[in-house]
């Protein structure tokens, strides 16, 4: 099987065989995927009225547990995001009724946020849709081949994550 990202390194190879392009072989798959991925997210999110970030934050909130509540710090560090961005995002969820501000019982200054009903309705539509699309994304792949890509992914992003 041949695929584009094979065409591309043909022709550098054949423009520049001076230079070990290698790595393109990995890479730049990596890269159409997550192409590819980011465009079935949004098909997936757009059936519940969301936005990709707007599901990062949702989702960080979802799987904080009981009361589905966690700081802005907290959140920011989850979607790797600036302070001031995530302050926009939580007004503009709020606005939205998806979240709410309430006072840190522990720190008179600080904020916690916390998904509402509705807010916890529409992150789970959003999250079964998202796995469907995964799920059709990896739909090649036998299962043992999924957790050995998974591994090798891990080893490769695990450094980026410390």
């Amino acid at each position: 099987m041949i695929d584009e990202v094979d065409r591309i390194i043909e022709a550098w190879r054949r423009e520049r065989p001076d230079l070990d392009v290698a790595p393109l072989a990995v890479l730049s798959r990596i890269s159409r995927l997550a192409r590819h991925l980011d465009l079935a997210r949004a098909r997936a999110f757009d059936g519940h009225g969301l936005e990709q970030w707007e599901f990062d934050v949702l989702s960080a909130l979802r799987r904080a547990g009981e009361p589905y509540e966690l700081s802005p710090g907290a959140l920011v560090t989850q979607t790797l995001v600036t302070s001031g961005t995530m302050t926009n995002r939580i007004d503009r969820l709020e606005a939205r009724r998806l979240v709410e501000r309430r006072p840190a019982p522990a720190d008179r200054r600080g904020v916690l946020v916390r998904l509402t009903p509705s807010g916890r309705t529409v992150v789970d539509g959003a999250m079964a849709d998202l796995l469907d699309v995964e799920r059709s994304l990896l739909g090649a792949l036998p299962p043992a081949e999924r957790a050995r890509l998974a591994d090798l992914l891990r080893e490769l992003v695990a450094p980026f994550d410390a």
